[in-house]
């Protein structure tokens, strides 16, 4: 599988989609299309990751970030959405960078045939980008959640400005996760089409013990959330249609299951040239190739569209011809190996796989007590413990040095309390 071919960021862009894509006829026309592009199959051989950090004065983590700062920061590599006119050059290692809507910096790493590789390349664009942060008296934050500043939306693009109005009147979920939130994505090839199922379950079961395990977002804007995650909360509580997982673990075909909810998902912002990008209430991808309700005044839709209503989804997992986890918060510093390597080893083979299933079957779907909670919810703490002892035990069926992997570990034990 080729995971380079479907890592573009289209919820990074300012600009509309492209109309002159092929029209969808009709639902199933839309599903054979989600299916296909969201799920490709072969051996899993690629590994990715994704790193989103906030960004504060290093003299005064509390002072609003200024976007002129920032590009002044990053210069030639500054994302498009903040500078029209930069080139966009991506760091040293390969990664391009793109920015978050409270210009929360993110790396992209391209996706490597190991985990040392990627560890190099992730190692030298970081390095990179905390230097030229530096210059100008900045640095990279070290939690989740901005735990200075409330948020407060810096980029200016008609999706976030959309994505702001829709979110506000369902609370403060939305805009804490567009402009105070950062999390680790890892991803991972979907892996053979007979075991599609099987590594689709593990990687949400895996969700709520790693969840607790590796959170670290307590602390939001200057005060106490008493609660583990609150980035994943933030999350949650923004659109539960786009954010929650629904039958992620008892569906024996992922493809067809997720092709249909992201058919039945209302539209989220609708790309318009010269125009707000407010889409109607509650009008669906099914309703809008079906010309339902507000559907048949819009032109019909195309793949293209669909591949941006895609992008729309805030799953704990979402398909995008990889599986791209995302219920992780930001580590500080080099901290991001142990949680990538750790799950990485859980996904070792169909055995671990296996293994993985059954030990977290006690608290599938325990999302919100694993934000809520963390470490401090008794039956959370004891799967996570055998899912850290699963993991570190496997670790060396990567190809990590072993000093790398004996200093993993040691992290991973410390934090589940073994």
């Amino acid at each position: 599988m080729n995971m380079t071919a479907v890592r573009e960021f289209p919820e990074k862009s300012g600009s509309a989609v492209n109309r002159t894509a092929r029209v969808l006829a009709d639902r199933a026309a839309g599903e054979a299309y989600v299916a296909s592009v969201c799920f490709k199959h072969g051996p899993p051989k690629l590994l990715g990751v994704e790193l989103e950090y906030t960004v504060h004065y290093a003299d005064d983590p509390r002072r609003p970030l200024s976007p002129d700062d920032l590009a002044a920061a990053l210069g030639p590599h500054t994302p498009r959405t903040l500078r029209p006119e930069s080139p966009a050059v991506p760091l040293p290692g390969g990664s391009p960078m793109s920015l978050e809507p409270g210009l929360q910096v993110e790396i992209s790493a391209q996706p490597q045939p190991s985990l040392s590789a990627l560890a190099e390349v992730v190692s030298t664009d970081l390095a990179r980008l905390s230097e030229l942060l530096a210059r100008r008296g900045l640095r990279l934050g070290e939690t989740g959640i901005d735990a200075h500043r409330p948020p407060v939306r810096r980029l200016r693009t008609d999706r976030y400005e959309a994505m702001e109005r829709r979110f506000a009147p369902i609370g403060t979920g939305g805009i804490t996760m567009m402009a105070a939130t950062a999390g680790l994505q890892i991803c991972v090839d979907a892996g053979e089409e007979a075991q599609l199922a099987k590594r689709w379950a593990a990687v949400h079961a895996l969700g709520p013990p790693l969840l607790a395990l590796f959170a670290n977002s307590r602390v939001h804007a200057g005060a106490d959330t008493g609660h583990a995650s609150a980035r994943w909360l933030a999350v949650m509580n923004t659109e539960p249609v786009r954010t929650q997982t629904t039958g992620s673990l008892s569906t024996t075909d992922p493809p067809s299951a997720w092709a249909k909810r992201l058919l039945d998902t209302p539209l989220m912002v609708l790309p318009r040239e010269n125009a707000p990008w407010d889409a109607p209430d509650g009008l669906s991808f099914a309703d809008w190739i079906d010309g339902r309700g507000a559907g048949r005044l819009l032109p019909k839709p195309t793949e293209a569209d669909l591949a941006y209503h895609l992008s729309t989804m805030f799953t704990p997992v979402r398909p995008q011809g990889y599986l791209e986890v995302r219920y992780l918060d930001a580590q500080p510093g080099d901290g991001w190996l142990a949680p990538v390597a750790l799950f990485t080893a859980l996904l070792a083979d169909e055995s671990t796989v296996d293994a993985v299933l059954d030990l977290c079957a006690p608290v599938l779907d325990q999302w919100e007590s694993a934000a809520r909670f963390g470490l401090a919810d008794a039956g959370i703490a004891a799967v996570a413990r055998k899912v850290a002892d699963l993991g570190c035990a496997s670790l060396s069926r990567t190809d990590l040095p072993r000093p790398v992997i004996a200093e993993i570990a040691d992290a991973v034990q410390k934090r589940a309390g073994a």
